[in-house]
């Protein structure tokens, strides 16, 4: 069986974020394979969307045999078994939410669907913050 490397972003601005991601973490180990590596939780203010609840971001490296659309599919289920309700991409818009679990890069490949697009480019080349935990991993 072949893994893969994989960088994810997870974010929470509401419900106590910090544990959030915490949970998240542990999820994902659970589910999708082995953390290699995690960047510093940071604090940030929201992009994109106005909120008063500031965001704890993670960057983590991830070794799954899951492919990029498996993959997307369980953090979407872990999204949704913590309480996430509506995902952006079917909102159209960003708002507060209990747990955002983006894939940023999947090995060095391009990958193009409807509903899954790797590398992450606004996280990779336009959001300072996510930037700058994501290049602590690489």
């Amino acid at each position: 069986m072949s893994y893969n490397d994989v960088i994810l972003l997870l974010g929470s601005n509401i419900n106590n974020p910090e544990k959030n991601i915490e949970i998240a973490l542990e999820k994902i180990e659970n589910q999708a394979g082995a953390i290699l590596n995690k960047s510093e939780l940071i604090i940030t203010k929201p992009v994109e969307f106005e909120s008063y609840n500031n965001f704890c971001n993670i960057a983590i490296k991830l070794k799954t045999h899951f492919s990029p659309i498996k993959l997307l599919s369980e953090m979407k289920a872990i999204e949704k078994s913590m309480g996430r309700v509506s995902d952006s991409a079917a909102l159209g818009a960003y708002r507060d939410r209990i747990i955002d679990i983006d894939i940023i890069l999947y090995n060095n490949i391009k990958f193009i669907s409807k509903r899954l697009i790797i590398p992450h480019y606004k996280n990779l080349y336009e959001r300072d913050f996510a930037k700058r935990i994501i290049n602590e991993l690489k």
